[in-house]
């Protein structure tokens, strides 16, 4: 794609802070982290989202977040990681380019879970059956 940001820093056109790639993936600094060392992986190949992501790459995008996840949390100190995907903008999607948050966590950082909400059993019915009829 030619006007995408997350294409145009795989090809180096726009700096930024990698941390590691190799010849399916790149993985760079969030310029605007959640806490430090907040991490993108992005697929070096433009698609969307996940939806859209080739299922031929899923193993090794798996390995190569792992790996970065790793170095990532180990790197900071961090005690723990979130790992994120927003998918189109209703989900906070900002750059449509598939894209993974490795968002190092550490004790005490401030950072709480989403809001919960409760559903009865036969509202947990109705919103299964709106569901497993796509499957």
């Amino acid at each position: 794609m030619d006007n995408c940001l997350f294409c145009k820093i795989i090809k180096g056109e726009i700096p930024s802070t990698k941390i590691y790639e190799d010849d399916e993936f790149y993985a760079f600094l969030d310029i605007k982290p959640i806490n430090q060392g907040h991490t993108l992986v992005v697929p070096k190949k433009h698609c969307r989202n996940l939806l859209d992501f080739p299922k031929s790459e899923e193993t090794d995008l798996m390995e190569f977040l792992k790996k970065v996840a790793k170095a990532v949390t180990k790197g900071v100190g961090a005690d723990g990681f979130n790992l994120g995907m927003n998918n189109e903008g209703a989900a906070g999607q900002v750059v449509f380019h598939a894209h993974f948050h490795i968002i190092p966590r550490f004790k005490n950082d401030g950072l709480t879970s989403w809001p919960h909400k409760e559903f009865d059993n036969e509202e947990l019915e109705r919103i299964k059956d709106k569901i497993v009829k796509y499957l």
